[in-house]
């Protein structure tokens, strides 16, 4: 070695031994130092600061962190400083895994006491990895790391931990095809969180990767229909969403089958009643004929009925409009349930015609037998 490199090992061989040596507030500091001069450098510059054995250095955050992070004291430190080390990976993710650091992160997840900010720096790390290919993805998924992000998801409180984890989350759904499908069932797991945001979220990656999933799960149809009595406009729009993309796929008959049902929800349940009417508006010109075997007629004229509740009559009414201008067969049941008189009004202005429904028309609206079940005898009108 030249002497400049032998001056190099002498100050690493020093520095590490100050590093073995010290105690918990002397390496907080090196540490300090360390994430304040190094964030942001690559491989060929932290090669150079520590004479190329930054991997030493690796290793030792990686053990300590290990060994402390239940106590928490230095763990956003420690955390922050490995992370310097994952913008500039070459071997060193590959190190880091052989440490166990992997297996740390996630039981720094899984520890309750963790304090958010650090969640969110454990979940940065992770998804690094998972970024890094599918060697990374498939550990961390071997180490039960789909339910223990699943799990920080849903306890979480915080929109940023929800974010990072759902990040995590829809990276491990893509490239890990011996894991999707895990990764899949977990996002429809959490559909049932109970924060607005978190179900916007799960409802966003659940679209985005439902094109690379063949088949769809049957499971996904309950939570996903339960989310329409959600009181959060944003994400009974994200539900919609994804309902229009699943009526593609396999679950389609299931899907629309509790659509109609819910049609007929009980009456503290208005607000998902009209919502599923705006839905049947939207998407019955290309799925109707398979509606009007499922009796949505016959939910439609039953929510009519629902006095007292003016958005879902007007919404079931505009719905209902469709099949009946459409259907002759719909329409003779519609005048014959309504009566004349109503159903002339219902033809002129179905938009308001609830405000003529008086308490008896509302009750024969809710106690109609119209059953349109055998579509080959209905006819097709074409609107042109």
């Amino acid at each position: 070695l030249s002497f400049a490199q032998q001056a190099v090992v002498g100050e690493l061989r020093l520095f590490l031994q100050d590093w073995d040596e010290a105690g918990q507030a002397a390496r907080s500091r090196i540490l300090a130092s360390f994430v304040s001069h190094s964030s942001g450098k690559g491989v060929p510059d932290l090669e150079l600061q520590f004479g190329q054995a930054a991997s030493l250095f690796l290793t030792r955050i990686t053990a300590w962190t290990r060994l402390t992070y239940m106590f928490g004291r230095c763990l956003h430190l420690q955390l922050k400083a490995l992370g310097v080390f994952f913008y500039a990976p070459n071997n060193y993710l590959t190190e880091f895994l052989e440490a166990g650091g992997i297996m740390t992160l996630l039981e720094i997840l899984a520890w309750k006491p963790t304090k958010e900010e650090n969640k969110v720096e454990a979940l940065h790390l992770l998804n690094s990895l998972s970024n890094a290919g599918r060697r990374y993805k498939e550990f961390i998924c071997e180490s039960y790391g789909v339910g223990i992000v699943a799990e920080c998801f849903a306890l979480s409180k915080k929109v940023e931990t929800q974010k990072t984890a759902r990040a995590l989350l829809e990276s491990l759904a893509h490239g890990n095809p011996k894991f999707q499908i895990q990764v899949y069932k977990a996002l429809i797991g959490l559909l049932s969180c109970t924060s607005p945001n978190g179900q916007c979220l799960v409802l966003q990656t659940l679209h985005g990767i439902q094109a690379t999933i063949k088949p769809a799960d049957q499971s996904v149809v309950e939570p996903l229909l339960n989310l329409l009595r959600s009181l959060h406009p944003q994400v009974q729009i994200e539900a919609f969403e994804l309902i229009s993309e699943l009526k593609h796929y396999e679950v389609r008959p299931a899907l629309l089958k509790s659509l109609v049902e819910l049609l007929k929800s009980p009456k503290q349940d208005v607000q998902s009643v009209s919502h599923n009417c705006r839905f049947v508006c939207h998407a019955f010109e290309e799925i109707s004929n398979e509606l009007l075997t499922l009796g949505v007629v016959h939910h439609l004229l039953y929510a009519m009925g629902k006095q007292g509740h003016a958005d879902t009559q007007r919404q079931a009414s505009l719905a209902l409009e469709y099949f009946v201008r459409t259907y002759p067969k719909v329409e003779e049941h519609a005048h014959r349930c309504m009566g004349a008189a109503l159903f002339e009004s219902f033809m002129c202005n179905p938009e308001d015609i609830y405000m003529k429904i008086d308490a008896s028309q509302a009750e024969i609206l809710q106690s109609n037998d119209v059953n349109i079940s055998d579509v080959e005898k209905v006819s097709f009108i074409n609107n042109e």
